[in-house]
């Protein structure tokens, strides 16, 4: 009997009841877990790349590429809260003479930021 073409490549079988079964796994996955931004792109890539998500799916890279999108969204969020917390005068003497002011200006910021990192990172 001839060899197919899985058993060419190496694969070995197992017995499952009355099937056999290639022996295959999946590389080993990041131990981080997915953050807010690799949720977002997750989603991003399931409703407006499904070509893309299925390949890093099949490919067992999907986790790994949802955790350096959250890292890197992380990273440029600490990098621009500082200058745009400035740009928009959230300063820590508006923050002891006016809080709710100051909370608004951050909460704008932040919003920004998200925006940013948005189209940098995560719709890109």
């Amino acid at each position: 009997m001839e060899k197919t073409i899985f058993e060419k490549l190496g694969v070995t079988y197992r017995q499952e009841g009355d099937y056999m079964v290639p022996n295959i796994e999946l590389p080993p996955q990041p131990e981080k877990p997915i953050g807010k931004y690799g949720r977002m792109r997750r989603k991003f890539l399931k409703e407006h790349r499904p070509g893309q998500y299925n390949y890093l799916l099949l490919m067992a890279e999907l986790d790994w590429h949802l955790s350096e999108i959250d890292e890197a969204a992380t990273n440029r969020l600490d990098e621009l809260m500082p200058k745009l917390a400035e740009e928009a005068g959230a300063t820590l003497q508006l923050r002891r003479e006016n809080p709710m002011k100051w909370v608004g200006l951050m909460n704008n910021c932040k919003a920004q930021a998200e925006e940013i990192i948005c189209q940098e990172l995560i719709y890109a």
